[in-house]
């Protein structure tokens, strides 16, 4: 799979911290009302995709294939995927409609952080204060009203608290992987586990559970059975092979036997 690049500019964000105060409510009565989801580029999350292939009853390759644009993140060489926008003349967001969203309560991060953004990827380093700021558009007359919230008020309302907690472990790769030199690239084999483990979980299953994926790895017999039927350990077990298959490191252990038995067929073949 190619994966184009992602050319989008960064601009310096003001700091603001959990404790942060700011005043924000989206609501019909705004004139511009759902103009935020139009003309926009959201980067989903492996956690977006599970709730959203979910909200339309398809499979994660359909989801991917029908609603998303894979891109390789800047400094990482990693395969990310963001929402595809229809080909209108506003690029609205494909759940977008005049009165709102259809998939408001399965939305992505990227949405329920909105006026947020956040300039600190490591679930750890936002666990220790973050670094958010405000997407000011000039059209949006959501600062206007008189709700207030604190940064760490609004996250909690909008449940993307809980999406930050699942998705912890695969944003600490990708801060991982911006931080090793440029020049360490990854084999096109390597970028497509990524996206396979990341996004296509209904993919990455098959992957697990019918090939020799279980007799390669030390894996608890508890673990085999909850990854088995609960979509989000699966997701979180595979950011954990991720850690194992990039860096070498984390809790995950090969089963030295069946390797060295592996090897042997291979080189029998050969």
């Amino acid at each position: 799979m190619d994966f184009p690049k992602n050319e989008t500019a960064n601009i310096p964000p003001v700091q603001l911290g959990p404790d942060s105060r700011f005043n924000f409510r989206c609501h019909k009565g705004l004139s511009c009302f759902t103009t935020c989801c139009r003309g926009i580029n959201i980067m989903l999350t492996p956690y977006d995709i599970v709730r959203l292939k979910n909200r339309m009853q398809i499979s994660s390759s359909e989801f991917l294939a029908v609603y998303t644009t894979p891109q390789l993140l800047e400094k990482t060489d990693l395969p990310v995927v963001t929402l595809k926008m229809l080909d209108d003349k506003e690029n609205s967001c494909p759940f977008v409609r005049n009165d709102g969203c259809i998939v408001y309560s399965d939305r992505p991060t990227a949405c329920r952080y909105y006026p947020l953004g956040v300039a600190t990827l490591s679930f750890k380093e936002q666990e220790d204060g973050g670094f958010y700021f405000f997407i000011h558009e000039p059209h949006c007359r959501g600062f206007e009203e008189d709700m207030e919230w604190t940064v760490e008020g609004w996250r909690k309302d909008q449940g993307v608290d809980i999406h930050d907690q699942i998705n912890a472990e695969w944003t600490d790769l990708i801060v991982r992987k911006r931080s090793l030199p440029p020049n360490i690239r990854l084999t096109d084999k390597t970028k497509n586990m990524f996206f396979t483990a990341s996004y296509d979980i209904d993919r990455f299953r098959r992957f697990v559970f019918e090939s020799s994926f279980l007799s390669l790895y030390n894996i608890k017999k508890e673990m085999v059975e909850k990854i088995r039927t609960d979509e989000v350990a699966l997701l979180q077990f595979g950011f954990k092979w991720l850690k194992w298959l990039l860096f070498k490191d984390g809790e995950l252990k090969m089963n030295e036997d069946a390797v060295a038995l592996r090897k042997e067929k291979f080189s029998e073949k050969t």
